[in-house]
């Protein structure tokens, strides 16, 4: 089973950090940071260079060094990477709560899965949700409706891997 994690305008370089080491932790193929994501230094990079590397120095506290194991990309535009993933065989699964959303312990993943995490507070906009081929939600029992968005992204990548026939 293949699985990329698209993780779109996150404010956060501590979520950041913690995506890469998740995505370590699972065998994600590639980690996309998308929009105004931060991300570490590439090679080329346009940044000021004290501003990418305040950002990578950032992003490795809680990266711990998984920022140089995961393969990574840095897209601004997000609709032309959905396409192309979507082109390659990749179905495009929002983790989002949403009216028609699927249950995540009841998923049963394809061979190629692209889950696309949103901004911590709003999640994902509606018209990129209307781009997904699904919607997936983690069940929720106490108070609170959702839970942090890296957090969420660990509990999603469990059960993609657990739920998988491969």
């Amino acid at each position: 089973m293949e699985i990329i994690v698209i993780a779109h305008n996150i404010r956060s370089t501590h979520n950041v950090g913690a995506f890469f080491r998740t995505c370590d932790g699972f065998g994600v193929t590639k980690l996309y940071l998308t929009g105004y994501t931060p991300y570490p230094i590439l090679p080329n990079d346009l940044r000021m260079p004290h501003i990418a590397q305040k950002l990578t120095k950032q992003i490795h506290k809680t990266a711990i060094g998984a920022e140089l194991t995961v393969p990574f990309a840095h897209h601004e535009a997000i609709e032309p990477l959905l396409d192309s993933l979507r082109a390659s065989g990749y179905t495009i699964a929002a983790l989002e709560q949403t009216p028609t959303s699927i249950p995540l312990q009841t998923f049963k993943p394809p061979a190629k899965i692209a889950l696309l995490l949103g901004e911590e507070v709003a999640g994902i906009a509606p018209e990129l949700l209307g781009q997904c081929d699904v919607a997936l939600e983690i069940p929720m029992h106490g108070k609170k409706e959702s839970f942090n968005v890296s957090v969420a992204q660990g509990i999603a990548l469990y059960a993609l891997r657990h739920n998988s026939p491969l």
